[in-house]
C-alpha cells in the first residue's frame, strides 16, 4: 500500500480491482485541512480516463504491470489475435478492448501487450509506425505551394490527413498517439 505523497505520474495504481495509470497528479493543502491529491487516471484494461480526488489518509494499493512483447498475428470477427515473442502462446484481445489501436494494426506488428494478474489486458502500440497508403486523391497543379493537405486512407482502413504530394502506394511514417503524419518512409 502506498500514500497519495507516493502517487506520481507515470505510476500504476489498482482503484476498485482494475489497474490505472497516473496521467496527471497535483497535490494541493489547503489550511488546517487535510492534503488533497487530483489525478487523471487511465484505464489499462479499457482505455477509459477518468479525474479522481484522493483524501490525505487514504492508502492505495500499487498495481504490478509487466510489459512483454508481442506480435499481431490476424484478426478473427471481433477479436484480435497475437503471439508472445518469448513463450509463443498465443492470446486474443477484443475491439472494445484495444479500442483505437485497431486503427494501426497490420499483420506482423510489433507491440508490447501488458499484464495484469498473469493476464493480458492491452497493448501499447510504438510511438512512430510505418504505414501505407492504399488511397489518396490526386495533388491540384499550382495548389503544392499552399500548406493544405489531402485526407489518405491508410492499409488498415484510417483516414487521415497528410501533404499533398503524398500518391497512392506510397509508405508514410504515422504517429499513433495523435494520428498524424510525420514524415515519408
Amino acid at each position: 500500500m502506498i500514500g497519495i505523497s507516493d502517487i506520481k505520474t507515470g505510476k500504476n495504481i489498482i482503484l476498485n480491482r482494475m489497474p490505472f495509470a497516473v496521467l496527471y497528479h497535483e497535490h494541493s493543502k489547503t489550511g488546517r485541512a487535510g492534503s488533497v491529491l487530483r489525478t487523471r487516471l487511465k484505464n489499462l484494461a479499457t482505455g477509459a480516463v477518468l479525474e479522481k480526488t484522493f483524501q490525505g489518509a487514504e492508502h492505495i494499493k500499487e498495481a504490478q504491470i509487466t510489459k512483454s512483447k508481442a506480435q499481431f498475428l490476424y484478426k478473427e470477427k471481433e477479436n484480435y489475435c497475437f503471439m508472445d515473442n518469448e513463450s509463443y502462446e498465443q492470446f486474443s484481445l477484443s475491439a472494445e478492448t484495444l479500442g483505437t489501436n485497431v486503427e494501426y494494426l497490420t499483420e506482423g506488428t510489433e507491440v508490447l501487450f501488458l499484464n495484469f494478474d498473469g493476464n493480458a489486458i492491452n497493448i501499447e502500440l510504438p510511438i512512430k509506425m510505418k504505414l501505407k497508403v492504399v488511397e489518396a486523391p490526386p495533388g491540384i497543379k499550382g495548389n503544392t505551394v499552399s500548406t493544405g493537405g489531402k485526407v489518405v486512407t491508410l492499409e488498415t482502413g484510417k483516414k487521415i490527413s497528410a501533404p499533398l504530394f503524398v500518391n497512392a502506394g506510397d509508405e508514410i511514417i504515422i504517429n499513433t498517439e495523435k494520428g498524424e503524419y510525420v514524415g515519408r518512409a
